[in-house]
């Protein structure tokens, strides 16, 4: 591992730049002294109830509709061992790296916040797991999101045990060798521990997170690939005029609209837009509308999932002699934001795919049918909107909300539940064919630019000169799936939302 910084976790101050460094760059953590303090402290009141007799749920009681059976002290710990081991009980394919680790540190800093009873060794095996690089094997179903995201988060303590699984270069193999490799013994559970680990909505948040990340990436380079069209289909930049976006009292389309106003001026095809046309049509002219509200969406999602991150979410809950059995294990907050964020994402693919459907077609764009000279011979670029219609089509039946479905579980103790871990995954592929149907219009969207033949704004000829290093101009038919690949690979490396400072 490269020479990283150290970031610590306190419980309170993860934010989204501080989570990229951990998730994504791999910085090293750390857990703050004020937060082993809380953490011990915490420690200490628990034990002090154990010992006077009271009945703690999870502690020497039974788990969910089994809440009045009583556990006799020389069989807590006993107790918390199975609880991971019954609950590790997900199915499906493994969740992917960077999601791993954004469930560790979104654990770890709840821990922090020193409610929970743990102890602090408990929070620092994670810290090591996370250092390390070590991913446990975590599968993508289980979890009804209330109470709490239990199968995921036990799969992911069982190989902290010793007794689950690692993913190491795409391949899962039994954690204890990789304990064994860093000389890390198998973590024996405490009191209650097993409950404060798996009883919250790490899991959902963590996954909802990642993809908040992405969905970021996604609206920047959104903006960039509906620049290129423009230019390809000599737009007027008119509607997006400073004083017209301040007319609405809407942030993100304003924020918008002046991304696409400064990044389209000094471009002749624009200029000549300007002069000969009254109006675009929607999907050209209301960007910073649609685009606008999906930024307001990013927004508010964010500021529910960093709130959550910094959120103590198990139960019981404990400070001082307190203690509560409560709700906080509830993933319905991060639940339905993650079914927004999806709606807002779909939305804005589909306003994608309309443009990529114009430029495509030579009576609405005044180009070359099909974005090829010689078309009838030749199809070009005919089929890439296909595939971006066949993925707009996935998303709408992807749209229906994990929200909007509640199954009891647990004997009907746990008779409502938040459905978030599907939510959230579901957020990956649709993050992932937006982004299919951004690098489409990025690739047509040069195409008509060359075909057009004007001169273009400095953005615009810079994203030209960057795609066409690695994308021929298409001539004649060929294999138009290469073009797209590489296009999403080039994708990876330019950095919109930088060039755009939306966030």
């Amino acid at each position: 591992m490269a020479e990283q910084n150290f970031i610590e976790i306190d419980g309170f101050s993860l934010d989204i730049k501080k989570f990229e460094g951990i998730v994504f760059k791999k910085d090293r953590v750390r857990i703050s002294r004020e937060a082993v303090k809380r953490i011990e402290k915490s420690r200490t009141s628990l034990m002090d109830l154990i010992a006077s007799g009271k009945n703690i749920y999870g502690v020497n009681t039974g788990f969910g509709s089994l809440l009045n059976r009583k556990i006799k002290a020389d069989e807590a710990k006993q107790l918390q061992v199975n609880l991971i081991r019954s609950h590790s009980a997900g199915f499906g394919k493994p969740l992917s790296e960077e999601k791993v680790r954004s469930i560790m540190l979104v654990r770890a800093n709840s821990l922090c916040r020193g409610h929970s009873g743990c102890t602090v060794e408990l929070v620092q095996r994670v810290v090591d797991f996370l250092n390390n690089d070590i991913h446990p094997f975590v599968p993508e179903f289980g979890s009804v999101g209330s109470s709490g995201d239990l199968a995921p988060l036990s799969h992911l303590f069982l190989a902290m045990m010793g007794e689950g699984e690692v993913i190491e270069n795409g391949v899962r193999m039994p954690s204890m060798v990789t304990l064994n490799r860093f000389g890390m013994e198998p973590y024996e559970l405490k009191e209650k521990e097993a409950l404060a680990f798996n009883n919250g909505t790490a899991a959902i948040t963590g996954i909802g997170m990642v993809e908040l990340v992405h969905a970021r990436e996604n609206l920047a380079l959104a903006t960039g690939s509906a620049i290129l069209s423009m230019e390809a289909l000599g737009s007027t930049k008119k509607a997006f005029t400073p004083w017209v976006l301040e007319a609405r009292s809407q942030r993100g389309q304003s924020i918008v609209g002046s991304a696409l106003y400064r990044k389209l001026d000094g471009s002749k095809s624009i200029e000549k837009g300007d002069e000969e046309k009254v109006q675009d049509a929607y999907t050209v002219r209301c960007t910073p509308q649609v685009y606008g509200a999906v930024f307001d969406t990013i927004q508010y999602v964010g500021n529910v999932l960093v709130n959550e991150m910094n959120s103590t979410t198990d139960n019981p809950l404990i400070k001082d002699e307190d203690y509560i059995s409560a709700g906080n294990f509830h993933g319905e907050p991060v639940a339905l934001v993650c079914d927004f964020l999806a709606i807002a994402l779909i939305d804005m693919g589909n306003m994608v795919e309309r443009r990529i459907a114009r430029i495509t077609d030579e009576n609405l764009s005044g180009l070359d049918a099909f974005l090829v000279k010689n078309s009838g011979l030749n199809s070009g670029y005919m089929i890439a909107q296909y595939t971006t219609a066949a993925l707009c089509n996935r998303n709408k039946i992807l749209a229906y909300p994990g929200t909007a479905d509640s199954i009891p579980t647990c004997a009907n103790q746990e008779d409502h539940v938040s459905m978030g871990a599907n939510a959230a995954n579901k957020l990956t592929e649709i993050n992932e064919n937006v982004n299919r149907i951004i690098a489409t219009e990025f690739v047509l969207g040069v195409q008509g630019m060359d075909l057009k033949g004007s001169a273009y704004s400095e953005f615009s000829e810079k994203m030209r000169k960057i795609i066409r290093k690695e994308i021929p101009a298409l001539e004649s038919d060929r294999p138009i799936y290469r073009d797209m690949d590489k296009m999403q690979e080039i994708m990876k490396t330019i950095h919109l939302e930088e060039e755009f400072n939306l966030f």
